[in-house]
C-alpha cells in the first residue's frame, strides 16, 4: 500500500471515528455519572465524574484546552459512560474505577505511607492491637498516631487499665497476663459479653479524647482506696494516672481544640499537583503527609478525586475534614461533590472562611506549595549536575561528548539460571524502553567472562543487523577480565571499536573504581565527584534490573521443577494446574476436591499436596 493510500485510509478512519463520537455525544444524558475515556488500543486512560454527563464529556471535544489537558484529549479515541442516581454514587464509582483500572491520566493514590492505628477487634473476646492496615471488618480503629512508639505506649497503658484478651490464638490455660491482672483469661474462665462491652466502651471513650474524665474517675478511686488504707491499690491507681499524663504529653504538639480533623491543602505548577494533609487528633497535630503527582484534568476536580481516594478504604475517619476554597469556576459543581463526600462518609466537610481554622488550611496550602517548589529546585539541580557530569566523564576518559551509555551486568546467584541485563542511559538519564534481558544460552555454570562474551556478541550482532544506534560508551560490571572479554568480541569478532570501561566493586559490593583500556588501567576519578555518582547510579540500575530478571527466571524454574518432580504430572498437567490455580502457593492451599475439575482423582491430588507441602520428602544423610 502506498503512502498516499495510507493517508487516505487514516483520513477515512479518522472521519469515521469523529462521526461515531459526534453521534455518541448527542446521546449523552442530563444526569450524573462517570465517563471512561479510551485510547486507540481500547485501554482506559481517564475516568471522570460529572453532575451533568452531557456538559462535562462534550467539553473535552469543544473549545480550547491547556497543554496538559490537550495531551489527554489527543489520545482519546472512544468513550463510555455510566449513569448514577446521585453525585455520591458518581463519586464512589469514579474512585472504584480508578482503583480497578489505574488509568494513566488519573490522579492515583500510590503512596505506600501508612500510619499506625490502635484497633479493637470485632470478636466475641475482643483484643487491642496496633496495626498499619485498616480494613472494613467491623473492628474499631483509632488514629492515626504520629509513630509506632506513640501507638504502642498508648496500647501498653490501656492494657494495664482494661484486661481484654491478649493472646491472638486462644491458649489452653491461663498465661502470665492473667497473673499480672492484664487479662480476664477467657481461655479458662467465662467472661460475659457485658463485661467485654463495658471495657470496649471505656477504651473507645479514652481514645476519643475522654482521658481527662477517666483520669478523674481513677483519682476518685485512688482517694477512696487510700481512705480504706488499701495503699497498694492506691499506688497502682496513682501509677495509672501518671502514665496517662506521660502518654498524652508525648503526643501533645499544638492544641487547638479537642476535635479530630484532617486538614487538606494543595498547590499546582507546571502540570504537577502537591497535596498536603495535616492529621489533627484530639486537637493536636500528630502527623503531616505530602503527595506529589502529575494531573491532567481540572485541578480542583482532580484534587477532590484524590481526597476521595484517601478515604475509600479507610474506616478510621476523623470528625471533620477541612478543604481549601475552590476557584469561582469550580465552586458550583464542587459544592455538590463536597456534599456527596459528606453524605457518603457521614463526616462534616468544611471550607473555613476566617479565623484559626482558615489559618490551618492556609498552612497546609503553604506546605504543599513549598513541597512543589522544592521538587522543581531539586529537578533543576539534578538535571544541571547530570548534564555537567556527562560532559566531564567524556573528558576523564579522553573522549568527546558522551550521549548514549549501554551498561551490562551478569547474574547467576547460587550458580543457577545465568542471565544478563543491559540498561541504556541517554544524556545521563535512563531510557527504560531500551533495556534488554538475556538468558545465557552457551555458558554452563558461573563463568562471568564467557557470559560477558556471549551477551556482548548477541547485543552488537543485533545492533549491526538491525542498524540500531551505537553507544558512545559501554560499561561492564567488573575489571580487567570482563573488559578484556568484551573488547575481544567487539574488535576481533565484530570489527567494532567502541570505548569500554569497567566498574570494580569493593568488599562491601559498592562501586570502588573505574577501569579502562586494554590492558585496563585505573582512571583516577574522584569518588566524591558527580561523574562517579553518575556511574554508581548506572551500575546500581543495571544490577537491580539483572537481579530482578534472575529472580523471575529462577522462580519460574523452581515452579517447574517442583511440579515436574511429582509422578503423574507432565507438562500438560503442570500447565493446566498453574492455569487453574494461578500459583504453586494456591495449589498447596487447595483441598483434594478442588482438583476434580481438572480430571485429577483423589489419589493423585493427595500425592500432589503431600509433595508440595513437603510430607513426601525423604530424609537426607
Amino acid at each position: 500500500m502506498t503512502d498516499l493510500e495510507h493517508e487516505h485510509e487514516d483520513a477515512a478512519v479518522r472521519e469515521q471515528r469523529l462521526e461515531m463520537i459526534k453521534h455518541k455525544l448527542s446521546l449523552l444524558p442530563d444526569k450524573p455519572g462517570c465517563y471512561i475515556m479510551k485510547n486507540r488500543e481500547g485501554t482506559i486512560i481517564y475516568v471522570g465524574k460529572a453532575k451533568v454527563l452531557k456538559n462535562r464529556v462534550r467539553s473535552y471535544f469543544t473549545g480550547s484546552h491547556s497543554a496538559k489537558t490537550q495531551k489527554l484529549v489527543s489520545e482519546i479515541r472512544d468513550f463510555e459512560y455510566i449513569i448514577t442516581s446521585s453525585n455520591m454514587e458518581a463519586l464512589i464509582l469514579e474512585c472504584n474505577l480508578i482503583k480497578q483500572h489505574h488509568p494513566r491520566y488519573n490522579v492515583l493514590l500510590k503512596d505506600d505511607k501508612t500510619f499506625p492505628y490502635i484497633k479493637i477487634t470485632h470478636e466475641a473476646q475482643p483484643r487491642l492491637e496496633v496495626t498499619r492496615r485498616v480494613y472494613k471488618d467491623k473492628g474499631k480503629y483509632f488514629g492515626p498516631y504520629p509513630n509506632a512508639f506513640a501507638a504502642q505506649q498508648t496500647k501498653k497503658l490501656l492494657d494495664r487499665l482494661y484486661p481484654l484478651r491478649k493472646c491472638k490464638t486462644m491458649p489452653d490455660k491461663v498465661c502470665l497476663y492473667y497473673h499480672i491482672g492484664q487479662c480476664l483469661a477467657p481461655c479458662e474462665y467465662e467472661v460475659s459479653a457485658e463485661t467485654n462491652e463495658r471495657m470496649v466502651q471505656e477504651i473507645s471513650r479514652f481514645l476519643n479524647g475522654g482521658h481527662d474524665v477517666i483520669k478523674e474517675e481513677l483519682t476518685t478511686k485512688m482517694l477512696a482506696a487510700a481512705e480504706e488504707l488499701n495503699f497498694e491499690r492506691a499506688k497502682e491507681l496513682r501509677d495509672h494516672i501518671m502514665s496517662i499524663d506521660a502518654v498524652m504529653e508525648k503526643q501533645k504538639i499544638n492544641a487547638v481544640d479537642a476535635q479530630d480533623r484532617d486538614v487538606f491543602g494543595y498547590a499546582v505548577d507546571k502540570g504537577w499537583m502537591a497535596v498536603h494533609i495535616q492529621y489533627m487528633r484530639q486537637g493536636k497535630l500528630i502527623e503531616r503527609h505530602v503527595s506529589l503527582f502529575p494531573y491532567y484534568g481540572d485541578e480542583y476536580s482532580d484534587f477532590m478525586t484524590y481526597v476521595t481516594q484517601v478515604y475509600i478504604d479507610n474506616p478510621a475517619l476523623p470528625k471533620e475534614i477541612f478543604l481549601p476554597e475552590p476557584s469561582e469556576q469550580a465552586e458550583t459543581e464542587e459544592k455538590d461533590v463536597r456534599e456527596a463526600l459528606e453524605s457518603w462518609l457521614k463526616v462534616k466537610v468544611h471550607i473555613p472562611q476566617r479565623g484559626l481554622k482558615k489559618q490551618m488550611v492556609d498552612m497546609a496550602k503553604d506546605n504543599a506549595r513549598n513541597a512543589l517548589e522544592e521538587k522543581f529546585r531539586l529537578v533543576e539541580r539534578d538535571e544541571s549536575r547530570t548534564t555537567k557530569a556527562v560532559e566531564n566523564l567524556g573528558e576523564w576518559l579522553g573522549m568527546g561528548k558522551i550521549r548514549r551509555i549501554e551498561a551490562f551486568d551478569n547474574s547467576n546467584i547460587q550458580g543457577t539460571n545465568p542471565v544478563s541485563a543491559m540498561v541504556v542511559f541517554v544524556d545521563g538519564k535512563p531510557d527504560r524502553k531500551e533495556y534488554r534481558k538475556y538468558k545465557v544460552k552457551t555458558v554452563v555454570g558461573p563463568d562471568d567472562y564467557e557470559t560477558m562474551r556471549e551477551v556482548i556478541r548477541r547485543r552488537y550482532e543485533r545492533v549491526l543487523k538491525d542498524n540500531l544506534t551505537m553507544p558512545d560508551l559501554i560499561v561492564v560490571d567488573g575489571g580487567k577480565g570482563q573488559i578484556s572479554a568484551a573488547v575481544d568480541v567487539l574488535e576481533n569478532e565484530l570489527g567494532l571499536f567502541i570505548p569500554i570501561c569497567g566498574l570494580v566493586k569493593d568488599a562491601k559490593h559498592k562501586t570502588a573504581q573505574l577501569m579502562m583500556g586494554d590492558p585496563a588501567e585505573v582512571i583516577p576519578l574522584p569518588r566524591d565527584s558527580q561523574e562517579f555518582y553518575l556511574l554508581q547510579r548506572i551500575q546500581d540500575e543495571v544490577h537491580r534490573f539483572a537481579i530482578t530478571f534472575h529472580r523471575e527466571t529462577r522462580a519460574k524454574s523452581m515452579v517447574v521443577s517442583q511440579l515436574d518432580a511429582i509422578p503423574g504430572i507432565g507438562e500438560k498437567r503442570r500447565k493446566a494446574l498453574l492455569k487453574h490455580f494461578g500459583s504453586v502457593r494456591k495449589i498447596k492451599e487447595a483441598e483434594v476436591q478442588d482438583f476434580k475439575p481438572l480430571g485429577i482423582g483423589e489419589k493423585l491430588a493427595s500425592e500432589i499436596l503431600k509433595a508440595l507441602q513437603g510430607e513426601a520428602a525423604a530424609p537426607q544423610e
